[in-house]
């Protein structure tokens, strides 16, 4: 039986049209159409759901329903944080892995705009946690968040 006291049991059941507990592949493209707002061939299901069938049982159960939507929030936030890093590269002066005022002043002059040290030191400082007077990859983390 489904545990509809958390959320990702609330959507499976939502879905499930049988009530057997479980998502078949035409319950699964179902529920990606309602997330995608497009239409999914049937082969395109079944090959996501063999993928998924960690049983082999041809239905997508709770916890491999769980297990998939967490994989994909995590990698979700990996490509996140990837892109911050590379977006931090971005700022910081070579061989650094921060963002100093000089780089900032220096990144935002190739943008087009026109900033005083000064200002830089004024922007750092607003999302600089520990006063080192630049910006780590958690603190642009947090600004960029």
């Amino acid at each position: 039986m489904i545990n509809c006291n958390n959320a990702y049991g609330r959507i499976l059941k939502r879905f499930d049209e049988d009530g057997d507990g479980k998502l078949s592949p035409s319950e699964l493209r179902r529920f990606l159409e309602t997330i995608v707002e497009e239409q999914l061939l049937m082969e395109e299901a079944r090959e996501l759901m063999e993928s998924m069938d960690s049983d082999g049982d041809g239905l997508l159960g709770l916890e491999e329903f769980v297990g998939w939507m967490e994989r994909d929030i995590r990698g979700d936030e990996e490509r996140k944080i990837e892109e911050l890093r590379e977006a931090l590269m971005m700022y910081a002066m070579e061989g650094s892995e921060c963002i100093t005022p000089k780089s900032l002043k220096r990144m935002l002059s190739r943008l087009g705009e026109s900033t005083s040290l000064e200002d830089c030191c004024v922007m750092i400082g607003e999302f600089d946690s520990n006063g080192d007077r630049v910006l780590s990859f958690d603190e642009f983390k947090i600004m960029m968040l």
